[in-house]
């Protein structure tokens, strides 16, 4: 499983967070994992580590995404866009392994793939700010 894959998998947890208690959290996680054709032990490592990592900032990120979405509050936001942004800001400004080009451009194809027509300029824009700001 590539990158790709797995940043989509990521992407997909997130979303489900969304409409689901956090108590019941735990058990959704692994019965979307375990629908994963041959997925290897790595990348379910991976996925997870990253998802809970994540999590564990969202607050943060959201103040972030707040600041730097003009007009748009992430309490507005659509769910999809706003899972796709939490994943990468959490990569633009936490994750070393990933350049910021590639946090944005990633984003971007996850928003053309799950979001509506206007989402890939909104993320493209939004994420352009967190990436200047952190510089």
């Amino acid at each position: 499983m590539g990158r790709r894959e797995q940043r989509e998998s990521i992407f997909h947890l997130l979303f489900m967070t969304e409409f689901n208690p956090s108590e019941e959290i735990p058990e959704q996680k692994q019965m979307y994992l375990d629908n994963i054709e041959e997925l290897q032990e790595k990348d379910q490592s991976y996925i997870q580590n990253k998802f809970e990592n994540i999590r564990e900032k969202i607050t943060e990120m959201d103040d972030i995404l707040n600041q730097c979405s003009k007009g748009w509050k992430t309490s507005r936001m659509g769910k999809v866009d706003l899972s796709i942004l939490r994943l990468a800001v959490y990569e633009i400004l936490f994750d070393e392994e990933v350049p910021d080009k590639v946090a944005i451009n990633e984003a971007v194809e996850l928003a053309k793939k799950f979001g509506g027509d206007e989402s890939p300029s909104f993320i493209n824009g939004v994420l352009g700010k967190v990436a200047a700001m952190k510089q």
